[in-house]
């Protein structure tokens, strides 16, 4: 049972319309962005140029919003270390079913960084803005750049480089590692927010800035939908099916458990916490994982599946986290 006077917000009260409206707006991006390909009015690399506006424009421009107006509380440190702990499960979960399942290195490597690291952001943002509102999109930013990113930039790269086809006799260039995430658009937006903190942005400021990170939702679901291809399931159905489960189940319902107790007195957190980790796999992910040649055909299917199949498993987490 809920402890009394700890949820002052009930998701989806209020808001009913505006939450329907954006769940279609999500669905809607994700179909035009298979119709873009299908149609072959766009050129091979859109994904990539799509997924580059919402990198360097839409999410650092969402970031430094509701970064700078998040309230810093000690609660928030186990939403930042969840991304780590659910990385850390994955990559020994998948190690010994890999070993029992006799799966290849490429594929044991896709399937720890893609099921691993969950869509915190391109995904994540605008479904906690859908269930919870905007007033939680700080708590999932906080994951998101602390967390999932962080995460992806520093053991992520570790991982994939340990389980590539060239990984003997190939040392991690931590100064390489530490550049990435230096200059990663997001982490930097990230920073300044903090730094910006005590500072109130003038309205025109905050103005453009949430006018620019309210692309995110529509070209980052347009992204995914144009770089679906369901060609690739034949000879993929059983790691596609054990990382899918451990990524939208196994793997939050974990987080649930582990996080249950400590965050018990603030319920809006941790209700927010596990639906993150809910989210299907990470885009980012998956771009580390093909350019170190990880079974690219199951990387794309694992997002290309995986995100639609959340937006099906995700409004049941909600409905589950809104009965405990």
């Amino acid at each position: 049972m809920r402890p009394r006077g700890s949820w002052q917000f009930e998701p989806g009260q209020g808001n009913r319309g505006g939450s329907m409206n954006n769940y279609l707006l999500l669905g809607a991006c994700f179909i035009l962005g298979i119709i873009l390909r299908r149609s072959g009015r766009l050129p091979d690399n859109a994904a990539a140029a799509l997924n580059g506006f919402v990198v360097h424009i839409s999410l650092p421009a969402l970031t430094l919003t509701y970064v700078h107006s998040l309230e810093l509380r000690t609660n928030l440190i186990l939403p930042a270390l969840m991304p780590w702990l659910m990385f850390g499960i994955g990559c020994g979960f998948f190690w010994m079913v890999g070993k029992a399942a006799g799966l290849s290195r490429s594929t044991t490597g896709a399937l720890t960084l893609t099921g691993g690291l969950a869509n915190t952001s391109f995904v994540g943002l605008p479904m906690i803005e859908t269930f919870y509102g905007r007033e939680f999109l700080g708590i999932g930013i906080l994951i998101d750049q602390l967390g999932s990113y962080f995460v992806l930039s520093t053991v992520g790269i570790l991982v994939a480089t340990l389980y590539s086809h060239d990984s003997l006799g190939r040392s991690v260039n931590a100064k390489a590692v530490v550049r990435k995430i230096a200059l990663f658009v997001p982490f930097q937006a990230f920073v300044l927010a903090l730094l910006l903190m005590p500072f109130e942005f003038p309205t025109w400021v905050d103005d453009l800035l949430k006018r620019l990170g309210a692309t995110l939702v529509p070209i980052a679901l347009v992204s995914v939908g144009y770089q679906l291809q369901l060609s690739y399931v034949r000879g993929k159905a059983f790691a596609l099916t054990l990382g899918l489960a451990f990524k939208l189940v196994a793997g939050p319902a974990l987080i649930l458990l582990l996080f249950g107790v400590p965050l018990w007195s603030d319920w809006q957190v941790l209700s927010v916490t596990v639906f993150e980790a809910a989210m299907g796999p990470m885009i980012g992910a998956s771009i580390v994982a093909m350019d170190h040649e990880l079974d690219p055909p199951l990387v794309t299917l694992l997002v290309g599946v995986g995100i639609p199949v959340s937006f099906l498993t995700l409004p049941a987490w909600w409905y589950l986290l809104s009965l405990l």
